[in-house]
């Protein structure tokens, strides 16, 4: 279902109990946009002071499977009385369950009683939510997020940005809470968290993070500390990475099921995906900027297959390794083979956030030339 351009701002519809939603999306079926979320608005109503009552919309209502993208969406409230989930939660977005979807779409300025003022429950792609507020997760609440943007969202409770939530590759900033300014109960990956304002763990707290740009330091793998170096700042206008941010090649390819970023382009540029909504697109060097700023390392991609230790591994073997390139005893090799009652009892160097399989070959000249004798063996640090 496609819709013109134009806002959007009466006439609404209950679902459950006394809430107003002015747009209700029962079917599972797609309503998009015709030109985006700069032309096309759907408002929700608020009321004087708490903003909150019987008279307030929310803006959308999604039933399980249906979709919406290219909206701007603002201005929507939830009651302060009724059900606490289907009628205090998600004033900007309502998700009947992870199966509602929301795309490319704009999402400020609204409230919700609850949780989830921007979008609760329901899966997020390509979105930016911005100053909503609830009392958890001023953001979203309990949703699956994949490249988008949270600024400036605030919740009196926990979660400013995101509460109870699963996110990967989004930006999260200038969020406020009491408790996990930027995320709460949350899952981190590939994420940026960081300028989150207040609070305990004002950049994350009593959450997973993996692969992520934060301080101060999280548990996990793949975390760095580093200012992420956005392009712009002032005002958070530009949340693009500039060309030597770290956070440029330090994700997980792993964890990547989009294929675009926040502004539509390509997810993975350089062959290694980056950290945030935003990808930098013309990467100098293969490795990881951070990785390779740890080490001095120039990011211009002189260095990438210099063998700087000179121990037989180049920088990006290092690097996939997890070893140290500018000390000759920290390499991948194995250490030694040794007769065993059972067998051979082979040792090598290794490196606790990495994992090894381990196969055999008697005779390089048939195919298959190796066979598989162990797979996913923990690294321990030496």
């Amino acid at each position: 279902m496609l819709v013109t351009n134009g806002v959007y701002a009466t006439g609404g519809r209950v679902v459950f109990g006394a809430m107003t939603n002015r747009v209700v999306v029962d079917k599972a079926i797609t309503v998009a946009s015709v030109n985006g979320p700069l032309a096309t608005t759907i408002q929700g109503n608020q009321l004087g002071g708490l903003k909150f009552g019987d008279a307030a919309i929310r803006c959308v209502y999604l039933t399980n499977g249906a979709a919406l993208t290219g909206f701007s969406l603002n201005t929507g409230a939830t009651r302060a009385l009724g059900d606490a989930v289907k009628e205090r939660c998600g004033g900007g977005v309502w998700c009947e369950s992870a199966t509602a979807t929301v795309s490319n779409c704009v999402i400020s300025g609204n409230v919700a009683h609850h949780f989830g003022a921007g979008v609760f429950s329901g899966t997020l792609y390509n979105s930016r939510v911005i100053s909503n507020v609830a009392y958890q997760g001023g953001g979203v609440a309990s949703n699956s997020v994949f490249s988008s943007a949270f600024i400036a969202n605030q919740a009196a409770g926990a979660g400013g940005g995101a509460f109870a939530s699963s996110l990967f590759n989004s930006t999260i900033v200038a969020n406020t809470a009491n408790a996990g300014s930027g995320a709460y109960l949350s899952a981190l990956t590939n994420c940026v968290s960081y300028y989150n304002i207040g609070g305990a763990g004002a950049n994350y707290a009593s959450s997973t993070l993996g692969y992520c740009c934060t301080t101060p330091a999280a548990a996990g793998i793949g975390n760095i500390t580093n200012a992420p170096g956005f392009a712009n700042t002032n005002g958070w206008a530009d949340l693009r990475l500039q060309s030597n941010s770290p956070s440029i090649n330090a994700g997980n390819n792993a964890y990547v099921t989009s294929s675009t970023d926040l502004d539509g382009n390509p997810r993975i540029a350089g062959g290694t995906v980056d950290m945030g909504a935003y990808e930098f697109q013309s990467p100098s060097s293969a490795l990881s900027y951070a990785w390779a700023q740890q080490y001095g390392l120039p990011t211009d991609g002189s260095a990438d297959f210099a063998d700087t230790d000179n121990e037989g591994m180049d920088n990006w073997q290092e690097w996939r390794s997890g070893t140290v390139p500018t000390n000759a005893a920290s390499a991948l090799r194995i250490a030694t083979v040794t007769n065993a009652p059972v067998g051979l009892n082979v040792s090598w160097d290794s490196v606790s956030s990495r994992s090894y399989w381990l196969e055999r070959g008697g005779d390089l000249g048939t195919a298959p030339t190796f066979q598989t004798i162990a797979t996913n063996i923990p690294g321990v640090t030496g």
